[in-house]
């Protein structure tokens, strides 16, 4: 039986999470080359803590229920987007975008400045790079990329109008409390 993608983005429940951290870990080691073992084993604990505090954390989920790929937005910010190395390059980033974009207002990110994968696909999207910090949130020498999504004039996104992906959406404006 060929394993596929269902076509909704769900919200990640608590039983998500080991799958989580297995996507986590799996994407962690197939995109962040500059991380070393110890780097990656110093992150994984911190994981659990940190998914379970995000605000928002989406999902796509292949046909047999796993998550394949998750974002995680706070405060219009994507915190956390990471795909299983296997349904990489099939969209599963752009839809998880996307819907971080339209339904959950994100419209900044911070990119690892080594990540050049993740660097450009955030550029397609439709976000340009706008300040640097030398240091990742953990004090580590990961040099972070801050990204703003921009609008149809190439200004900082106002969240009404955005290009993604090449492509132009209007996104909805929700209150805080829909969220």
């Amino acid at each position: 039986m060929k394993v596929s993608l269902q076509k909704d983005i769900s919200k990640v429940q608590p039983e998500d999470f080991p799958r989580v951290l297995e996507v986590w870990e799996a994407s962690v080691r197939a995109t962040h080359h500059f991380l070393s073992e110890a780097d990656i084993q110093f992150f994984k604990p911190l994981i659990p803590d940190e998914i379970s505090h995000v605000a928002e954390l989406a999902c796509v989920r292949d046909s047999a229920g796993q998550v394949a790929g998750f974002v995680g937005v706070e405060d219009g910010k994507i915190e956390m987007l990471f795909i299983h190395p296997m349904w990489r390059g099939q969209g599963v980033g752009s839809r998880l975008v996307r819907y971080a974009v339209k339904e959950l207002e994100a419209v900044l990110v911070d990119v690892n400045e080594q990540n050049e994968q993740a660097l450009g696909f955030y550029r397609r999207m439709g976000f340009e790079v706008e300040g640097r910090s030398e240091l990742d949130s953990t004090g580590k020498p990961f040099p972070l990329l801050h990204m703003r999504l921009i609008d149809l004039a190439g200004r900082p996104n106002s969240g009404r109008q955005a290009v993604i992906g090449g492509s132009i959406e209007s996104t909805s404006a929700s209150s805080s409390a829909n969220r």
